[in-house]
């Protein structure tokens, strides 16, 4: 079993605006040239590279049904797991420079609503090797929602995804992992290819995983969770190193998510 310790709360302020606050209070000084990128960020030996993955499979289910598959964990013999981040809200200027450094490939699901005002960070993390996928324009619950409502949400953030950044999302989380078969549909309708949910979660004391064994296996995807309300807790990057330990101490490393869906 896998656990992962984390480490103020501003209830007047606004939450981007409190993480702005956290990540500029945390900055990390800079270290000399010659030291290792992995020393850097707080690890004991660099991140082995990922294999490189065979061909992107066909899902079975996108075949017979015609609607994209849900999954939290990918079928494969590589010992990957994958890191994603959702919303947006949390910008970590030093989270650019670790994912730049380590060559980190990290996918993060933003939503339109709580990412918009601060875009410019994510074309940075775009430059660096992060890819962008679609979270929904509000983040509204979709479950028991109008297909049109759907649609409007899903189909949206593709477009303003497109039009900010050139990049066409196929794959797609719904906001607080709730879906039904209308989100299916609509998702479909959207040009998505896959439902990524995730199997463990990074919240602020450990890994919680929602079913199956509690350990970490290869195929995982994993969830960083936001914490914009404790600005003394650790940062994105900060928790990010403390997953990537426990990654590594299993034997593991960290794969990029649409070469396998």
């Amino acid at each position: 079993m896998l656990a992962l310790l984390l480490a103020g709360c501003a209830p007047s302020v606004d939450p981007i605006e409190r993480l702005g606050r956290k990540a500029a209070q945390r900055v990390r000084p800079r270290s000399p040239a010659t030291e290792q990128p992995y020393l850097r960020w707080g690890l004991t030996a660099p991140l082995p590279a990922p294999p490189h993955p065979p061909a992107r499979p066909a899902h079975p289910a996108a075949r017979t049904s015609g609607l994209p598959p849900v999954l939290d964990h990918v079928d494969t013999p590589d010992r990957v797991v994958f890191l994603t981040y959702d919303d947006g809200a949390e910008r970590d200027p030093g989270f650019v420079d670790m994912v730049r450094e380590l060559r980190l490939p990290v996918t993060l699901f933003l939503t339109d609503s709580v990412a918009g005002p601060g875009y410019g960070h994510f074309a940075h993390l775009l430059a660096v090797g992060a890819d962008l996928q679609n979270h929904t324009l509000d983040h509204p619950s979709l479950r028991g929602l109008p297909y049109a409502g759907q649609r409007a949400e899903i189909c949206g953030q593709r477009d303003k995804l497109h039009a900010r950044f050139g990049v066409r999302p196929r794959l797609f989380r719904p906001p607080y992992g709730l879906y039904d078969t209308t989100t299916l549909r609509a998702a479909a309708h959207c040009d998505v290819s896959a439902v990524v949910l995730w199997r463990a979660a990074l919240t602020d004391t450990d890994l919680r995983f929602t079913h199956g064994p509690h350990a970490l296996r290869p195929g995982d995807v994993l969830l960083v969770t936001s914490d914009d309300d404790d600005l003394a807790g650790p940062t994105l990057r900060e928790r990010t190193t403390r997953l990537l330990r426990g990654i590594q101490g299993e034997g593991l490393t960290v794969g990029r998510l649409q070469d396998y869906l």
